[in-house]
């Protein structure tokens, strides 16, 4: 693993957890910060872990962008900036692994924008929820593609229209995370959740999420066709027919992978 200023990164088991360490900032978003998450998330993905779990240190889980680095940046340097932001969404994305957000405090803007962009999100009752731009300077553009893609049209609306915090239990209602639990419990959880995320064939869970992401806000049509293909090829995986064979055998299976 390489060494980081501005993240925990460790080794637990099966699991990765990345966890971002710029509490004097809030876990704002800089450049070099963006490029760390980005170096951590393709390493992780590299390795043989089965789960990665991205999580803040301090007060917050991330307050976004750093101001301080934007307002430093032309508009080459800040398109420069976004394009590193937009590489890291991807990276979390399309690594093999199951990645769930362990979410505390607030994650704003494009904190929001990377807790929409795991596979997974567990958030603390005292977590909070925000695109505030609406009612800034800056309208929070990207960090509103991958939350739109979690609540929808009109809930998104409300978000980036009136910059509001949600609490955790509406951001629960609305789709962006996956549920709330009580702070001291928010360990538990995100480990409780992973693991059974987590079982069966790696290979097989890697060729499924990256196929369900290849056919989200794709025509049924589309999304079929994607679906159809992969299903037919990953039939013939080591795990799906270990899998199959279990199920015929009555007998628990034994993962090659």
């Amino acid at each position: 693993m390489a060494e980081f200023e501005h993240l925990l990164v460790k080794r637990d088991g099966d699991t990765v957890r990345i966890t971002m360490n710029r509490a004097a900032r809030r876990n704002s978003l800089s450049y070099d910060h963006l490029t760390e998450l980005r170096t951590a998330f393709d390493e992780a993905g590299a390795s043989d872990a089965t789960g990665i779990v991205l999580a803040g240190e301090g007060p917050v889980f991330s307050a976004g962008h750093d101001f301080a680095d934007v307002a430093a940046r032309d508009l080459v340097g800040v398109r420069d900036l976004l394009v590193v932001c937009t590489e890291l969404m991807h990276t979390i994305q399309s690594v093999p692994q199951v990645v769930i957000a362990r979410v505390h405090g607030l994650a704003t803007a494009a904190g929001c924008q990377l807790v929409a962009s795991c596979d997974l999100a567990v958030a603390a009752e005292s977590a909070g929820f925000a695109l505030p731009g609406g009612k800034g300077g800056w309208f929070c553009h990207t960090p509103a593609v991958p939350v739109a893609r979690s609540i929808g049209r009109k809930r998104l609306m409300e978000l980036v229209l009136t910059g509001d915090v949600i609490d955790a239990r509406t951001a629960e209602q609305w789709g962006l995370i996956n549920r709330v639990v009580p702070d001291d419990e928010l360990d538990a959880a995100v480990d409780e959740l992973l693991a059974r995320a987590t079982r069966g064939s790696k290979a097989s869970k890697a060729l499924g999420k990256q196929t369900i992401y290849a056919q989200f806000d794709r025509p049924e049509a589309d999304a079929y066709t994607i679906a159809l293909e992969v299903m037919a090829a990953a039939s013939q995986l080591p795990g799906a027919k270990e899998g199959m064979a279990a199920f015929l055998e009555k007998r628990p299976p034994v993962w090659p992978d």
